[in-house]
């Protein structure tokens, strides 16, 4: 971001921000002991501001106040640099030094194990070989969640298919038009986690005593459960589909869309 491009722009900002903050009698040596720069820098820097229009200088009230406008560039700035923090820590968050999985056996500080992805839950052992490896970091019984460490290798992912069910908009008759056995016939296979989305979804689903694992966030659930080899099935009203096939066909899986409006 260009805040953190300029380091002229950024003392500029932090100048501002402490002149919102311990305005009016301040004066540039408590900025300059502040930041950690010398006098002439801080006055070079307020001149800008100054000629900017961020800052105003000279009456017998105060030193230096910041303006409206001066007021609105930190804002937009703070804001900027909010979303560049996010950002960094969400990225240094996929940098983990340990990593939890359920024990599939009993582990013992020190041992190598594999890993392996099994209905969407990792599990740890020391005989189902695989491609991912980790070193246990402290002892762990059969069944326990156990810290690991040194990950190496790649976790083996076999993505399932999402089957879909476009439930019509309240305005085209929501669920009084659907066709209630093509619908079961659907449920009838075996999914290991169903989704709604929309009120009629909702309303089909209590009607056939179906309970839904996952009502809000639908579209990013169902990939991250398709992604970790769940079958899943989504009811979904409308236009609202696509916003889960859209999230599909961005991570490559599969789906049916299966339009269950009577003929």
């Amino acid at each position: 971001m260009a805040l953190f491009k300029n380091k002229g722009e950024f003392t500029k900002f932090q100048i501002l921000a402490i002149i919102a903050r311990q305005q009016p009698h301040l004066r540039q040596k408590d900025i300059a002991d502040n930041l950690g720069i010398t006098v002439q820098a801080v006055s070079e820097n307020i001149k800008v501001l100054v000629e900017s229009e961020y800052v105003e200088t000279g009456n017998s009230t105060f030193r230096y106040k910041i303006t409206a406008k001066g007021i609105d560039k930190v804002k937009i700035e703070a804001v900027n640099l909010k979303r560049y923090s996010d950002k960094v820590l969400n990225t240094m968050n996929g940098y983990k030094s340990i990593w939890p999985a359920i024990a599939a056996e009993d582990l013992h500080q020190g041992e190598q194990v594999w890993l392996n992805m099994d209905s969407g839950i990792l599990y740890a052992d020391t005989e189902d070989e695989s491609s991912a490896y980790a070193e246990v970091f402290s002892d762990a019984k059969e069944g326990e969640d156990v810290v690991l460490i040194n990950l190496g290798g790649e976790i083996e992912l076999n993505p399932q298919s999402v089957t879909i069910v476009k439930i019509p908009p309240i305005a085209e008759g929501g669920s009084k038009v659907c066709d209630f056995d093509k619908i079961k016939e659907i449920y009838s296979e075996e999914y290991d986690r169903i989704g709604v989305m929309g009120t009629s979804s909702r309303a089909i689903t209590n009607f056939l005593n179906i309970y839904p694992d996952f009502e809000f966030a639908t579209a990013e659930s169902t990939c991250v459960a398709a992604e970790k080899g769940l079958k899943v099935l989504v009811f979904a009203v409308g236009k609202m589909t696509s916003r889960i096939t859209e999230k599909l066909e961005e991570k490559n899986i599969e789906y049916t869309l299966e339009d269950v409006k009577k003929k």
